[in-house]
């Protein structure tokens, strides 16, 4: 099986000194299940590519020689995939081979080690239990521009079909241990199976390998439980690690060069969107200024619809003048978090007083929340299917109907200003659409006609002479109505 890595960073034989192989000659390493190899096919100041071959000993795996312990499946056979197709042996030969910058170190090029370089890596044969759309849900919100090509599964014979394998190549602009960290965790998820036993110590390695990057990947149930054989013990503990490191060390780390994301993987946030927002520190700029705008109204009571994991949460409960603060998501996976991130069960029993965490939906009249004065509707619109918007708008603006509303959603417009999202690509995948300023004004207007209440429109983040800002807010104040009360 083979990966290669290029950069075309000047010069681009530093690449040797990253990967601590030197480009001028072959090296070898053995393994427990074979051996691995790294050359360089091209090592100019331009460009530079080092190539990892893993030569896999079949026979040896069936005779034990590095095989799994107790679990079998179909490397018990002799003829399998295995030498060939991306899997488990090559996360375990990137570990090995590759040690010093799976870790981030570099004696002789440190400050190279801690840079965001372009860089293109490429799987020729990779499995992939999902086809192209899964390769898309995994590495495309961590910044990688994606090419795959599904395989035949013989080109002589094209009736015969397509294969599941995928020749893959990611490019982006990412820190080399990023990229080797991805591929490390990624690569078996993919492949959706495991040479060798899982338990705790697999738990470990996917927290420290996914640790900056894996807690907030749109798609990491389903990463932990594959990298985790479908144990689903182990998958719940990697994720609450996962979900109990520091918010700060997940997020709001954004750094930037000129127009482009330099460190997609340590900035992401809570969503793929986050991601691709990141270098402008979008999320945080949302929870600021929703923040600011409940504190200057007067509120003394807030809710927000689709809290999340709590990260308006902590901004509001930090306003004193505010005597309820109250958390909505119909996930309870969610509130969870939630309740863990803003620690709870450690809070002052007057803190702890102010905040509820409820379990409910956007889209059915909830007598609990009767009475509030604020509402806050963050990103969240954006996930609900068309259809159901009409029941959203009458249980918010008809029913439970707060003097002062306060609703973002993405301004579609600016899309085109993220170099890594595809173009006719929605910023995460489960949002159902993404509107235009008119489209959006046009909704909230006619809300605020039918319902009594008066609208303003501002945008959020740096905003384009054309395009507008990527965050659209509407404020619904309704008529006659005092927010403080």
């Amino acid at each position: 099986m083979l990966l290669s890595i290029t950069t075309s960073h000047q010069p681009a034989t530093d690449l040797g000194f990253l990967l601590h192989k030197n480009p001028f000659r072959q090296q070898r390493e053995e393994l427990s299940f074979g051996t691995a190899d790294v050359f360089y096919p091209e090592a100019g100041a331009a460009r530079c590519t080092a190539v990892l071959s893993v030569n896999v000993d079949a026979i040896g795996i069936v005779r034990g020689r590095g095989g799994p312990s107790g679990e079998g499946g179909a490397l018990e056979q002799y003829v399998n995939d295995r030498p060939y197709a991306a899997s488990s042996f090559l996360s375990v030969a990137i570990g090995a081979v590759f040690r010093s910058a799976l870790g981030g170190r570099c004696k002789e090029r440190p400050e190279l080690a801690a840079a965001a370089i372009p860089l293109e890596a490429r799987l020729p044969v990779l499995p992939a239990r999902g086809g192209d759309e899964l390769l898309r849900r995994l590495f495309e919100p961590l910044g990688y521009r994606v090419e795959a090509r599904r395989l035949p599964l013989d080109e002589k014979f094209p009736e015969w079909g397509e294969s599941r394998y995928h020749d893959v190549t990611l490019a982006g602009t990412v820190r080399l241990q990023a990229l080797l960290s991805h591929l490390y965790v990624l690569v078996p998820v993919l492949d959706d199976d495991k040479h060798y036993w899982v338990g705790d110590d697999e738990v470990a390695k996917l927290v420290r390998h996914g640790g900056d990057w894996l807690a907030a990947h749109p798609e990491k149930e389903l990463i932990a439980r594959r990298y985790l054989r479908h144990r689903r013990s182990l998958a719940l503990d990697a994720l609450a690690q996962l979900e109990e490191a520091p918010e700060d060390d997940l997020a709001d780390d954004a750094a930037t060069a000129g127009d482009e994301v330099v460190e997609v993987a340590a900035s992401v946030k809570q969503r793929r969107e986050d991601a691709l927002e990141s270098r402008i520190s979008l999320n945080q700029q949302r929870m600021e200024r929703i923040a600011a705008e409940i504190d200057e109204a007067g509120a003394t009571t807030v809710m927000d619809l689709g809290c999340g994991e709590g990260r308006l949460l902590r901004a509001l409960l930090g306003i004193r003048r505010l005597e309820r603060v109250i958390g909505v998501d119909v996930s309870m996976r969610s509130l969870e978090i939630a309740q863990r991130r803003l620690k709870v069960d450690r809070m002052p029993p007057r803190q702890r007083e102010r905040l509820a965490l409820l379990h409910g939906s956007l889209t059915y009249r909830d007598s609990r929340l009767d009475g509030i004065e604020a509402a806050t509707v963050v990103e969240v619109i954006e996930h609900l299917d068309p259809a159901r918007l009409a029941a959203f708008e009458r249980v918010l603006f008809a029913v439970t109907a707060p003097p002062l509303v306060l609703v973002t959603t993405p301004n579609v417009e600016f899309n085109v200003r993220f170099e890594t999202l595809p173009a006719g690509q929605f910023r995460h995948p489960d949002h159902r659409f993404e509107w235009t300023r008119a489209e959006f004004e046009g909704w909230a207007r006619g809300i605020a006609e039918r319902h009594g209440y008066t609208v303003a429109f501002s945008g959020i983040g740096e905003a384009d002479p054309a395009l507008g800002s990527p965050t659209q807010m509407a404020r619904f104040e309704r008529v006659g109505a005092e927010v403080a009360t």
